[in-house]
Order: C-alpha cells, then structure tokens, then sequence
C-alpha cells in the first residue's frame, strides 16, 4: 500500500511538473509574440514622428533659408567647441565659418 501511494504521488508529481513546463512555454511564446509586437508598433510610430518631424523641417527651412543655415551653424559651432581647449584644423575661408566672417 506504501509503496502504490508512493507510485501515485510520482506519477501526479510527474504530470504537474509536465503542465508547469507547458505553461511556462505558453508564457514565454506569449511574452515572445507581446514584445515583438510592440517593437513593431514602437517603430511604426517612431517613423511616423520621424517623417512628420522632417516634414515640418522641411517646410519651415523653405521659409527662411538664411535663418536655419544660420541656426545649425550656430549648433555645429557649439557641438565642434564644446569645451575649452577644442581646436579644429580647417581653411579659414571655409563654409564652416560662414558667419564669422565679416559682413560687407
């Protein structure tokens, strides 16, 4: 009699052990299919924010074009000479210091 509960215990062990490792397969097919939907997802929108965002550029460097090559010089001034000392090597009749030049 010990030895057939013994036996049944095993055995229902067994099974449970059985539908644990299925439901956890289960889990993490559906964590698997959950995550890379929402990667999709994440990159549609960000493409879309990406395109809206040049669209506006787009449209707003049409309407002044002197005053935006002025600005993204001004913001490649800044990320060039960032910290004291930052030298950069170029002609000094180059288009990179367009606006240092003096205006006649």
């Amino acid at each position: 009699m010990d030895a057939e509960r013994k036996r049944v215990a095993h055995e229902l062990r067994s099974e449970g052990k059985e539908q644990s490792e299925g439901i956890r397969a289960n889990a993490d097919k559906q964590r698997e299919v959950i995550l890379a939907n929402a990667y999709r997802e994440a990159e549609k929108t960000k493409g879309e924010g990406d395109a809206r965002s040049a669209d506006i550029f787009a449209q707003a460097y049409g309407k002044d074009v002197e005053f935006f090559e002025f600005t993204r010089s001004m913001a490649a001034y800044e990320r060039t000479f960032r910290r004291q000392g930052d030298m950069l090597v170029v002609e000094p009749d180059s288009d990179f210091f367009k606006y240092f030049k003096k205006q006649k």
